[in-house]
């Protein structure tokens, strides 16, 4: 299963980023999907993540500013972020756990988007 990452770039203190992220590759069905995040010098945490059912879990840093949500029919997972600081600047991985159509259970990490945020 491959997991493709898009939407990440340079902004400004105060705005916006949409990261989204796209399932592929024999699945039948995925369980929770989430959004990691990687700064320089420090261990990848977990940003927020969505089980199948919808329910949503953040990291303290960006409640209220983060938004997490998924198209189950697209096998794809988003990550609004608003007001945007720039101790958001990392690497955002995505990540999604389910079963393959041969029932194989699997864990997939996407490659990786570069979020920058100025000041």
């Amino acid at each position: 299963v491959q997991l493709q990452a898009s939407g990440g770039g340079l902004v400004q203190a105060g705005g916006s980023l949409r990261l989204s992220c796209a399932a592929s590759g024999g699945i039948f069905s995925i369980n929770d999907m989430g959004w990691y995040r990687q700064a320089p010098g420090k261990e990848r945490e977990l940003v927020a993540s969505i089980t199948s059912g919808g329910s949503t879990n953040y990291t303290d840093s960006v409640k209220g500013r983060f938004t997490i949500s998924r198209d189950n029919a697209k096998n794809t997972v988003y990550l609004q972020m608003n007001s945007l600081k720039p101790e958001d600047t990392a690497v955002y991985y995505c990540n999604a756990d389910g079963l393959t159509g041969g029932f194989r259970w699997f864990a997939s990490w996407g490659q990786g988007t570069q979020v920058t945020v100025s000041s």
